[in-house]
């Protein structure tokens, strides 16, 4: 077994990404959903879950075809809620992607940080209905372990065997982005050499549409390809979807040491709180813009440096106007050369699973240099004058991309990832 010890702040560890694992709705592992991306594919459609007759919103971005008991344990499948699902799906996919035994790893050694926005609302809701109309005692026992958000990862380290730091956090929207930016800390400072970070999300139910549709935060379309708009100046809000998206970090030499195949270095993480709203970013975009600069800071590089940003994106019409304004905060003038784009215009909003997903399409846009089309978007609004590849892909070598997402209750976070050199 590799033994490791802790390191002091002033040596700070290296850290790689060494294995990839998505659940989403345009394909349910990271080589179905890459496809699907660089073909441009729209997995949103009407609601199939339940029943929307009563609901304005009838659009969602559903995962389709995904069978836990495919994918895990069946017996174990059966006592998870489908976030849980996803993240146990995704990690196991991971995992194996990263050639990772764990016979041959010290299990203390390796932890999981992934997360979710909001854990299983569909279980409230049952069991709800279970006390109204049969009472209190007939509430499903594993009720609360089914429900709860950090059950992610508790699974995670269940199925996998992983002994070591084992959190969640639960940031909204910002969920996957700041696990894996805990993920990167934690290893950076010696905490662990393995971390399983991202996020999971499945929230399309009767409860969750209501809400978002009475913040007014979804978007009422119809038409599928014009519902999640991000940028374009008839965007009218967020089309919610679900998934799971989880990363393999690993501390560089023992990466090395195992021979792992090592996809890009993650080299910055700035994580800030707005101190606004419950819901809307801040106008300047100066919160979000303090998290950019951090992450660059930390990489050592200047705005210029940049040739990538996935960005959060949802499609509202303040959240990419705000998020327009804070890259030509944090940017300056070399705002107006980076290539950003939104994947929620292809898989909608997976919330607390956002992050995650959106961290692999930047590893594998640097991967293959190709930054793919906004889909949907045609003009952009006022204020949206930057490069957010409307109408066409970008086929571009990318040394450093950055990947932004913003959460309800002012939650930003910024990750930045370097092609690997050795």
């Amino acid at each position: 077994m590799r033994q490791s010890r802790r390191w002091g702040i002033n040596m700070k560890r290296r850290v790689v990404i060494t294995g990839l694992g998505a659940v989403t709705p345009i394909g349910n592992d990271v080589d179905s959903f890459w496809a699907g991306v660089k073909d441009g594919r729209v997995g949103i459609g009407p609601i199939t879950q339940f029943d929307t007759s009563s609901f304005k919103v009838k659009l969602a971005a559903e995962v389709v075809g995904f069978d836990g008991k495919d994918r895990l344990d069946p017996k174990a499948a059966k006592r998870m809620e489908l976030f849980s699902q996803y993240a146990v799906a995704a990690a196991k996919e991971a995992y194996d992607d990263a050639g990772l035994t764990m016979d041959q790893e010290d299990p203390y050694r390796i932890g999981v940080i992934v997360g979710s926005g909001i854990g299983s609302l569909q279980t409230v809701e049952k069991e709800y209905t279970t006390i109204v109309t049969k009472g209190s005692s007939r509430v499903n026992p594993l009720m609360v372990p089914r429900m709860i958000t950090n059950m992610a990862a508790g699974n995670i380290s269940i199925q996998l065997g992983c002994k070591g730091k084992c959190t969640n956090v639960v940031t909204a929207c910002a969920t996957g982005t700041h696990c894996i930016g805990d993920g990167l800390r934690a290893i950076q400072y010696g905490d662990a050499d393995i971390i399983l970070a991202g996020g999971a999300e499945s929230c399309i139910c009767p409860t969750g549409l209501a809400g978002f549709t009475a913040l007014t935060a979804l978007s009422d379309a119809t038409d599928p390809y014009r519902a999640s708009i991000p940028f374009d100046k008839d965007r009218k809000g967020f089309v919610m979807g679900e998934g799971a998206g989880v990363v393999v970090l690993e501390e560089l030499e023992h990466a090395r040491q195992r021979g792992a195949r090592i996809y890009a270095e993650l080299v910055g993480y700035g994580a800030t709180a707005d101190a606004y709203h419950i819901t809307s970013p801040s106008e300047d975009g100066a919160g979000a813009a303090k998290a950019m600069t951090l992450a660059m800071d930390e990489a050592g590089i200047l705005p210029e440096q940049v040739e990538y940003i996935n960005a959060h994106g949802t499609g509202t019409p303040y959240n990419d106007l705000f998020e327009t304004r804070a890259v030509k905060a944090a940017f300056g003038e070399a705002a107006y050369n980076v290539v950003m784009n939104s994947t929620k215009s292809m898989i909608g909003h997976l919330l607390g699973a956002a992050g995650g997903v959106e961290f692999i399409v930047a590893v594998k846009a640097m991967e293959e240099g190709f930054i793919h089309q906004t889909m949907g978007s045609r003009e952009t609004g006022p204020e949206c004058d930057l490069h957010y590849a409307i109408k066409a892909p970008v086929i571009k070598k990318v040394n450093y991309a950055m990947s932004n997402s913003l959460g309800f209750g002012g939650h930003n976070a910024t990750l930045l990832i370097k092609k690997y050199e050795g």
